[in-house]
């Protein structure tokens, strides 16, 4: 189960200088953190951060990410400059397991309607098009209480496939109606922030 859900946009350039360098200093401090075949791993990571942070496989990435918590462990903003200085780009965060689990269920169910794995390295096109389907699906739950949706409007002449697709799967999915407003929050921010980038982005599950 997902506690928390990040979103994050790489600059592999900085992170083959940056976060290569990083790790070479810091090895001994990294190295009792990655126990145990830690020597192994450090070089694995370090060896495919020299060719692309976007090498690295979801577990490499989430061990990176976990250091950085555990070193700057009392100041998360401090956690978040540290990441970008060094190439990873955490940009947006779903911090609730009900609200992870609730969103990954979605992206889920939207996977095997298209017949399509997203993994946890994703397009920004494909992404994009996951969010405006988000976007749709928990306005339609949600239009009792917010009846006016104006991006909602604003997305539906372009995306009718994904408008349809989704108030089909209104009517058959059961959700929370407690925490839709939230779910919808988290879509709505989501597409604001990746609209006009052009990257891969990354979905990485903290357990």
């Amino acid at each position: 189960m997902a506690e928390e859900l990040y979103f994050i946009k790489t600059n592999p350039t900085i992170a083959k200088i940056n976060l290569y360098n990083k790790l070479s200093r810091e090895e001994e401090n990294i190295l009792k953190f990655l126990q145990p075949e830690a020597k192994n791993t450090l070089e694995t990571i370090k060896e495919k951060i020299k060719d692309s942070v976007e090498e690295l496989t979801q577990e490499e990435l989430l061990l990176i990410f976990q250091w950085f918590h555990k070193v700057y462990s009392s100041d998360h903003e401090e956690t978040k400059t540290q990441l970008f200085i060094n190439g990873i780009d955490l940009f947006y965060e779903i911090p609730t397991n009900v609200h992870a689990e609730n969103f990954l269920q979605i992206l889920s169910d939207y996977e095997k309607l298209l017949k399509q794995d997203m993994n946890y390295i994703v397009d920004s096109k494909n992404f994009n098009q996951f969010l405006i389907y988000g976007i749709f699906l928990t306005e339609m739950i949600n239009r009792k209480q917010h009846p006016d949706n104006i991006l909602c409007e604003y997305l539906k002449p372009d995306n009718q496939s994904l408008y349809l697709l989704a108030e089909d799967q209104c009517g058959v999915k059961d959700f929370d109606p407690n925490i839709i407003p939230d779910l919808q929050h988290y879509f709505n921010d989501l597409y604001d922030l990746t609209k006009f980038y052009k990257g891969s982005i990354i979905k990485l599950e903290n357990q």
